[in-house]
């Protein structure tokens, strides 16, 4: 891994490069899914059970799953997994719970009456990956809060095993997490799907879940149709570490974001050059025993760095400017200075707060801006599940009060039939 001086200029260059590796298309994948897209809209469930056995080899065993199959999976597993994802649970639900808003209404002396309606999306689906990228906990941070911000019904989408079975382990979280419904489909077809509804599938209002290059082109694609969590890019991890860091722990937390994808970026940046060079010996050390070994080295060597800085604040500039998913502060009373972080999806407080902590089991949606959009975009959260109407009462006497303030504004504006909408109640 690269150990370089920041001066001002080395350490954009990195930034430069790893906005050029996100903003990258591949216009063939966009023709590909394109096409499958308009075919599961034409053809619905016939298109969807043609490319089930183009991509996946066969057809699942079983292509819906209700609550009661779900159950059984959840009692059939694991007991230590059982209550690792219960524990996990409780976190989240305990977490995202704090973020619910209520409807309100405020009603003037004048009698006027002003207010803003908050209440869940009617049907969410939630995609998730299978095979080797099989991950229960992402069904727990995409289903739970939508559970919480009242969604009618959670509609999950997953491709079925070689053997034409679900992952056990996904099914069993998606019982603790209230999924309502598993269809065994994966791929664009599935995110087309769910968009415009099959006589199999329901039509949802809202997308969410991570996937490979196809599914997330075709959540870009379908943007407009349905509205989508975000547009995910390769997963990244920023630490910014002082001389009370500790090596072995930084080398661990970067790889764990390295053995992500060979185009996953780690970084440190610290105001010690010793601890740079330990921390290079620890990687050296520590990956030899890992098993994505491999996908690790190419992910430092090609968009790894280390940075030495001269200050910490030096290196809060930096993060600011990388507004990375992953912000680790393995500082000295890191408390002090998470007030001065404005760009990251999630932030890591000190050494025993890993990022695997957030990942897994800490509460926190792990669901997380990348590419730079944390300078814009927030986690996934309960937020992301609702939908907000405003209403309006006005007497008669109200409106005449301000009716020449409004006939003056559509007037401004040339649009003379707002202006006319006013004026004839008071001919």
């Amino acid at each position: 891994m690269k150990i370089i001086k920041a001066n001002g200029k080395n350490e954009y260059e990195l930034l430069r490069q790893l906005k050029a590796r996100s903003s990258e298309t591949d216009q063939k994948v966009t023709d590909v899914v394109n096409d499958i897209i308009a075919n599961v809209r034409r053809f619905g469930d016939e298109a969807v059970r043609e490319y089930t056995m183009r991509f996946d080899g066969r057809l699942p065993k079983q292509t819906v799953l209700e609550k009661e199959d779900l159950a059984v999976y959840l009692d059939e597993a694991d007991e230590s997994f059982k209550q690792a994802l219960l524990h996990a649970a409780e976190n989240i639900r305990d977490f995202h719970a704090r973020q619910v808003q209520q409807s309100w209404m405020t009603t003037k002396k004048s009698g006027v009456v002003l207010g803003q309606r908050i209440r869940g999306l009617h049907r969410v689906g939630i995609y998730v990956p299978g095979g080797t990228a099989a991950y229960p906990s992402s069904v727990l941070m995409n289903a739970i809060p939508a559970k919480i911000a009242g969604v009618g019904e959670i509609v999950m989408v997953t491709p079925p095993g070689k053997d034409g079975l679900p992952n056990p382990a996904i099914m069993a979280a998606a019982a603790v997490a209230g999924v309502d419904r598993v269809f065994q489909i994966g791929g664009a077809q599935a995110v087309a799907a769910l968009a415009y509804g099959t006589d199999t599938v329901p039509k949802v209002d809202k997308i969410v879940g991570p996937g490979n290059i196809f599914v997330a082109t075709a959540k870009r694609l379908l943007y407009g149709t349905v509205d989508i969590d975000m547009i995910a890019g390769p997963s990244e991890i920023l630490i910014v570490a002082d001389e009370t860091a500790q090596a072995p722990f930084l080398a661990a937390d970067l790889m764990s974001q390295a053995e992500h994808d060979p185009m996953a970026s780690a970084v440190l940046i610290t105001t010690s050059e010793n601890l740079a060079r330990a921390t290079v010996r620890e990687i050296e050390r520590q990956v030899k025993y890992l098993e994505r070994q491999e996908i690790i080295e190419r992910s430092l060597n090609d968009y790894g760095q280390i940075i030495v800085c001269d200050t910490i604040r030096q290196a809060l500039a930096f993060a600011d400017e990388f507004a990375p998913e992953h912000l680790e502060l393995c500082v000295e009373n890191p408390l002090f200075y998470v007030g001065l972080v404005d760009n990251a999806g999630s932030v890591f407080l000190g050494n025993y707060s890993p990022e695997p902590l957030g990942d897994y089991y800490a509460g926190p949606n792990h669901v997380l801006p990348t590419s730079g959009t944390a300078r814009y975009f927030s986690p996934l959260s309960v937020d992301s599940f609702l939908k907000k109407s405003s209403f309006i009462y006005y007497t008669g006497e109200e409106l005449s009060k301000a009716r020449r303030d409004i006939q003056c504004l559509a007037e401004a504006e040339g649009l003379t039939a707002h202006a006319n909408s006013i004026k004839v109640r008071f001919e």
